[in-house]
């Protein structure tokens, strides 16, 4: 292999029928306030490791958690990939604060996310 290498999993948003619940949940398990706290998103950043609540699993339509992996290059590690049998579900995308996100499945359906940081 000599593709580019990714910076470890940074991210994993998990799908949530009821926010305030989960919030609670997860904020008794991380030990942590949310940092980020909205209608639609509640973010918590503990141990280096930033953990997403996403209502109704948002508009990608979420079923399961779904772990972010940071790479330096996004195209590049997309284009990887794909050329190694991955099938694009979400394309990169922003999502804010210079955030890139896409997400793809491996040959099991299993979604894998890519996430870089500008």
């Amino acid at each position: 292999m000599t593709g580019s290498s990714t910076q470890g999993i940074t991210t994993v948003l998990h799908p949530v029928s009821d926010l305030t619940k989960a919030k609670a949940v997860y904020a008794a398990l991380l030990g942590v306030p949310a940092q980020t706290d909205s209608p639609y998103y509640v973010g918590f950043d503990a141990g280096g490791q930033h953990i997403g609540l996403v209502p109704g699993g948002g508009p990608q339509g979420m079923t399961s958690p779904v772990a972010y992996w940071q790479v330096p290059d996004i195209e590049a590690k997309l284009a990887e990939l794909t050329a190694a049998g991955a099938t694009m579900k979400e394309s990169a995308h922003e999502v804010g604060g210079g955030r890139l996100v896409a997400t793809v499945t491996d040959p099991d359906g299993n979604v894998l996310g890519i996430l870089q940081d500008r």
